[in-house]
């Protein structure tokens, strides 16, 4: 066990005991993690706070129920965001997209803007084609992307074998390919 899983644990132990310094100190470590995954998930940036404070609240009120079961205590955070978030679509019922001013476009030195209108309506399409993916393929996207987890990683997460988010991550991979050339080919038709 590293200095870091021990100290955890112990932040862990004194947290479900009831210390708020404790649980202040697993917020600190957590709140980024959390707000992107959140934020991903809805595309908006207030609703993501608000989501975010809730997972943290909820994780607060529950800490004392909290057991070890040989996944890391992010697991158990990305859990409650997941059922949260989950329960916000379902309460809005129609999914929310990021407006494409909100990407950032940086100018690279002798980019011209066209290019850059190019790469910021292919990332446009791009993002209206994962938010179109089943929540778990979003999910395993924002956890490898967004977070640059290990296969692992995201199985403990996700509550599978590493071979199986392997498996998920390519036919996921293999969707998006095939829906982006579905979108040129219908493109060049016009």
């Amino acid at each position: 066990m590293s200095d870091t899983e021990y100290h955890e644990e112990e932040v862990l132990a004194r947290a479900s005991q009831g210390d708020k310094d404790a649980f202040g100190a697993l917020y600190e470590r957590y709140a980024e993690r959390i707000f992107n995954y959140v934020y991903y998930r809805t595309g908006n940036q207030h609703d993501a706070e608000d989501l975010t404070a809730r997972v943290f609240q909820r994780a607060m009120n529950h800490i004392r129920n909290y057991t070890d079961r040989g996944v890391p205590f992010s697991a158990w955070l990305y859990r409650i965001a997941h059922n949260l978030v989950a329960n916000w679509h379902r309460d809005r019922s129609r999914k929310q997209e990021i407006p494409i001013d909100d990407l950032p476009i940086l100018p690279t030195k002798g980019d011209h803007p066209e290019r850059n209108l190019v790469r910021s309506q292919e990332q446009d399409a791009l993002l209206k084609m994962i938010r179109k993916l089943p929540p778990e393929r979003q999910n395993l996207l924002i956890l490898k992307f967004v977070e640059n987890m290990s296969n692992a990683e995201i199985g403990k997460i996700m509550g599978r074998s590493e071979g199986a988010v392997k498996s998920l991550y390519h036919r996921t991979l293999l969707a998006l390919r095939d829906q982006l050339e579905d979108q040129n080919l219908n493109l060049e038709g016009e």
